[in-house]
């Protein structure tokens, strides 16, 4: 038989590097929304202005998210993706406060009389800083949620274990924000890649500096806790 009659075999390309519906948008809202419970119920000595303020600010930016697109999230639309930032960034911002008030506090003495309530406002900022860097990671590789469903880039700034193992996932398999949650707990509780490893350097750096806050919070606020209780 001639090359020429012989059968083409199917190539079968991964999901993460084809064109695809893209991912539901309900797992990353349902995220933020923990996340905003989250700085709710904090002290209000550890909230920038009011307790309700930023939170109510990133609550207003979900809706409108939501409402201009609710379902699949593969439009691609300067507007989106620039709310969609700014709501990261109004989390990070106001957990960034939350844990710097925190970790003063701590150093000067002034937190922590009571080891129950150190422990839990700790605990809500770890969880919330857990779900900001999820949202970061999950906003950038590869261009973000739309970029990926569009297939716009092939060369991941997170290589995920499916993506090195292909024949051991199923075939429509590609990176969804609740992968990238994981990725952010286990750097937090590792404090160093497991196995999803950083790629591009902005991934690296970024993991890196997520290691060393959630490091100096579970110490310092660890420490003061087992303190207190002797």
């Amino acid at each position: 038989m001639s090359a020429a009659a012989r059968p083409a075999h199917h190539i079968h390309v991964p999901a993460w590097l084809r064109v695809t519906p893209g991912e539901n948008r309900w797992s990353v809202a349902a995220a933020i929304l923990v996340a905003i419970g989250l700085q709710v119920v904090l002290p209000d000595r550890l909230m920038p202005q009011s307790r309700w303020l930023f939170p109510g600010l990133e609550l207003a930016l979900l809706v409108a998210l939501i409402v201009a697109n609710p379902s699949r999230l593969n439009k691609e639309s300067t507007a989106l993706r620039v709310a969609s930032l700014v709501l990261s960034g109004l989390m990070s911002v106001t957990n960034a406060w939350s844990a710097t008030i925190l970790v003063l506090g701590l150093v000067h003495g002034q937190e922590g009389k009571d080891a129950a309530s150190l422990l839990s406002a700790g605990a809500a900022i770890w969880l919330t800083n857990i779900i900001a860097f999820g949202l970061w990671y999950w906003q950038f590789d590869r261009g973000g949620p739309a970029a990926r469903a569009h297939a716009r880039r092939t060369q991941p700034d997170f290589q995920f274990v499916q993506m090195q193992n292909p024949e051991l996932t199923h075939p429509d398999w590609e990176p969804e924000f609740v992968d990238y949650l994981y990725l952010s707990f286990t750097n937090a509780t590792a404090f160093s890649p497991t196995d999803v490893m950083p790629l591009s350097r902005w991934a690296k750096l970024t993991m890196l500096f997520q290691s060393l806050v959630s490091l100096v919070t579970i110490a310092l606020v660890i420490a003061r806790a087992v303190n207190i209780l002797k």
